[in-house]
């Protein structure tokens, strides 16, 4: 799936149904979500930057709580999601948050709730508490009431990316490579080949490529040798140009920007 970027955090919903055949790429997905949700930077969130996103990475950060199956006596993870731990979720969601302006609840395999799980997460999900956001995570959204899907937006999570998002993923890894050498003729080299992509591929590259500095950020990509603050300049670079393209900003103009303001004169590696 394409490293997502959810824009302004006020515009989320307050719940979301992540459908994924793959459980960890829901719970990363949903990961991802609650950072957005939390994140403190202007514009696109997730940053990857910020205090919030680094918690949240680091699942450490304490107004993002997950829910997961509990374990019996010899350790084994229960069938269900029992009626108990949703209540105690209700309970706990009156609560203010700690440190954001909003509590972000992960249900891991929300699709195990029972029935009578099920009906108390609807209660909340119909009459949520200000600022609270409800990210389910499931393998099979039928096991869901309808009820409880119809009051969730739904993420559904591909088990992959499409070939279009492995081509921008490809491309932003090349930019950032050029940029990594330190070679200024290299760079311009690479922008000069890519200069004549139309707006909409030129849109789409700047945000894979802004997922991808800010997954180097958090350590979920190779830095290729640039350092915490080379990464954070490319990654606010990447944004202004984004938001250069939404008034029309040639690409040209664009890639010409990319090839000057990427390398730094006090030299490329951390």
């Amino acid at each position: 799936m394409a490293q997502l970027q959810f824009g302004d955090a006020k515009r989320l919903s307050h719940a979301y149904m992540i459908s994924a055949l793959d459980r960890e790429e829901a719970l990363r997905t949903a990961r991802r979500l609650a950072a957005a949700a939390v994140c403190t930077q202007q514009g696109r969130a997730p940053c990857g930057q910020c205090r919030a996103c680094r918690k949240v990475q680091e699942n450490i950060h304490p107004d993002v709580i997950t829910i997961a199956r509990l374990e019996d006596d010899k350790g084994r993870k229960k069938r269900e999601i029992g009626v108990d731990q949703i209540r105690q979720l209700s309970r706990d969601a009156v609560v203010l948050p700690n440190e954001a302006e909003r509590k972000v609840y992960i249900i891991e395999d929300a699709d195990r709730m029972n029935a009578a799980a099920q009906n108390a997460a609807l209660k909340l999900l119909e009459e949520p508490p200000k600022g609270v956001m409800f990210l389910l995570c499931v393998e099979n959204a039928q096991l869901l009431l309808p009820t409880v899907r119809s009051r969730c937006a739904e993420i559904l999570c591909g088990g992959g990316q499409s070939a279009e998002d492995e081509e921008n993923r490809k491309l932003a890894r090349g930019y950032v490579k050029a940029v990594s050498s330190g070679s200024r003729a290299e760079l311009y080299r690479w922008c000069a080949a890519h200069e004549g992509m139309d707006n909409r591929a030129a849109a789409a590259f700047a945000e894979a490529a802004s997922a991808l500095l800010a997954d180097m950020l958090c350590g979920r990509e190779a830095d290729l040798g640039l350092s915490r603050g080379q990464l954070r300049r490319l990654l606010a670079l990447m944004e202004r140009c984004g938001s250069y393209l939404q008034v029309n900003v040639g690409v040209r103009q664009l890639f010409g920007l990319l090839a000057v303001d990427a390398i730094d004169s006090g030299g490329n590696r951390g």
